[in-house]
């Protein structure tokens, strides 16, 4: 899958748990992974609550996937979805997954789809529980999604793990006997261990730019026989 554009991917939506005013991002963000052949949103399209979803539906060409809600207090739209994605699993014409929700009850789902050798990519709020973004393979937050146009610069996401902590850590593990690692090696790790990791929940575009900008950190750039230009960094003797 080393080309993005032959990715297979569905995007499935909990409508009654997502906010439609993302959208437009989400897609572009799905895309920077693959190609979105399924775009599915579940919900009660006969109730008000998801009438601010309607335009977005035909605009983005997302299929609408009715679900009533049977039983009052009973989450009909949770079980439409799971099935739906269980299905699409079995057809085996997907290469991953995109479960659009801040809701845990699909981190069973998430890890079933991964066990089954698909990619997993989460896409919700803050707010998502802990156990549904680790079961994903990378867990991407609305709030880095959306944000002024007017902003300069994306803006940070606040309660994130400790940026110098999942730094140092990472360079430490990843380090060769000189003290420099890989900047890619660097981020490899993390993302390993730390599936919502994003540069933009930071403040930055990129994770070059974050480092960089990391006074306790050292970073300089090589040229290989190719021409290909590689980061490597490390922590600095005396943290300032």
């Amino acid at each position: 899958m080393a080309n993005n554009d032959t990715v297979r991917l569905a995007v499935l939506i909990d409508a009654d748990n997502a906010s439609a005013s993302v959208i437009k991002e989400l897609l572009e963000e799905v895309a920077k992974y693959g190609t979105a052949t399924v775009k599915r949103a579940f919900g009660d399209w006969t109730t008000s609550n998801l009438s601010g979803w309607k335009e977005h539906l035909h605009k983005h060409a997302i299929q609408p996937m009715q679900q009533f809600a049977y039983t009052k207090g009973k989450n009909s739209t949770d079980s439409a979805f799971i099935i739906d994605a269980m299905d699409l699993l079995y057809a085996g014409n997907l290469d991953g997954f995109c479960l659009v929700s801040s809701d845990s009850d699909f981190t069973r789902l998430a890890t079933r789809m991964r066990e089954a050798g698909k990619v997993v990519y989460g896409l919700g709020e803050r707010k998502t529980p802990e156990p549904f973004i680790a079961a994903c393979d990378k867990f991407i937050f609305f709030e880095v999604l959306k944000r002024p146009a007017e902003a300069a610069a994306p803006v940070p996401v606040s309660d994130v793990p400790d940026l110098k902590e999942l730094l140092t850590h990472a360079i430490k593990e990843t380090s060769r006997d000189s003290g420099w690692a890989s900047l890619s090696a660097v981020g490899s790790f993390i993302n390993k261990n730390n599936t919502s990791f994003d540069p933009r929940n930071y403040g930055f575009t990129k994770l070059s730019e974050l480092v960089r900008k990391q006074t306790y950190l050292e970073v300089k750039e090589t040229t290989d026989p190719s021409g290909f230009n590689h980061l490597s960094v490390r922590a600095r003797a005396t943290s300032t």
